[in-house]
């Protein structure tokens, strides 16, 4: 039998208080976390706020910011499932090599992955020369580079998301359903997506908040042209030496979307560590 919910949270509480010496650094870490995002809505120009915002610029960088996220999060869904259920699912010689490169562009600095994007995708690149011969295609220092700066760093979130739903759904499903008759397109479309798709939407929803939040690969690969390529974590950097006010504000919608995100994954993270 289930426990309740609440006797499950006492039962698992240590009798006694918490020791100090554990109190005191826990608090200051929550400090040093919290204090610099408290810092960002004391300062910010709460007054001018709705005026600030409506600026062209900021409406320019924020509406090409939800551009470029929300199309690198669809690149990423084409590209990402497909590679999870392989690695979920298929097995080949090197998988647990393919798993970590794929996760490489979690730890790799961005600028480092905007310079290899440009070794690739460059004009001079080692596929980007050839597109733009044959296609006339080049992806350096346009909207396009944006997106797919984004979608590289952010494509492992998705990855790893999916695949770890892939692995905790229950096979039998996919089983039967091929027992049935079912053919293997068939059992991913009609079976699979509908028991992963929890895990799908928080993968979703994590790498559209990391290519939003994407700096180093995006003016690295595509620079910091305003209309074109600039997106609000770039216009931050570059208000912050003309108009710090204008990059509060754009500080505080980014956070706004972090807030957002936490929220939306709430029942996910904080909901399964009850």
């Amino acid at each position: 039998m289930r426990r309740p919910r609440r006797a499950s949270r006492e039962a698992d509480r240590l009798p006694g208080g918490p020791p100090w010496v554990l109190l005191a650094p826990a608090l200051l870490g929550l400090a040093f976390l919290v204090l610099p995002l408290l810092g960002l809505l004391v300062r910010a120009p709460w007054s001018t706020l709705g005026t600030r915002l409506l600026q062209a610029q900021v409406m320019e960088a924020l509406r090409l910011s939800l551009l470029t996220a929300t199309l690198a999060t669809g690149l990423c869904l084409l590209l990402g499932v497909p590679l999870a259920w392989t690695l979920a699912r298929v097995r080949f010689p090197g998988v647990r090599l393919v798993r970590a490169l794929v996760t490489v562009p979690l730890v790799l600095p961005p600028v480092v992955g905007g310079v290899a994007l440009l070794l690739v995708l460059g004009r001079r690149g080692l596929v980007g020369g050839w597109l733009d011969r044959a296609f006339g295609l080049t992806f350096p220092f346009t909207t396009a580079g944006v997106v797919l700066a984004e979608a590289f760093v952010a494509m492992p979130f998705l990855v790893i998301s999916v695949e770890g739903a892939l692995r905790a759904a229950d096979l039998r499903y996919e089983e039967a359903a091929a027992t049935l008759g079912a053919g293997r397109w068939t059992v991913f479309r009609r079976v699979t997506l509908p028991l992963v798709a929890p895990g799908v939407a928080a993968g979703a929803i994590l790498c559209w908040a990391r290519a939003l939040g994407e700096f180093g690969a995006t003016i690295t690969f595509a620079g910091n042209f305003p209309g074109r390529t600039q997106t609000m974590p770039l216009a931050v950097y570059l208000a912050l030496e003309t108009d710090p006010q204008a990059a509060i504000v754009l500080s505080l919608v980014l956070l706004a979307v972090s807030v957002a995100v936490l929220a939306a994954l709430r029942d996910r993270w904080v909901g399964g560590a009850r």
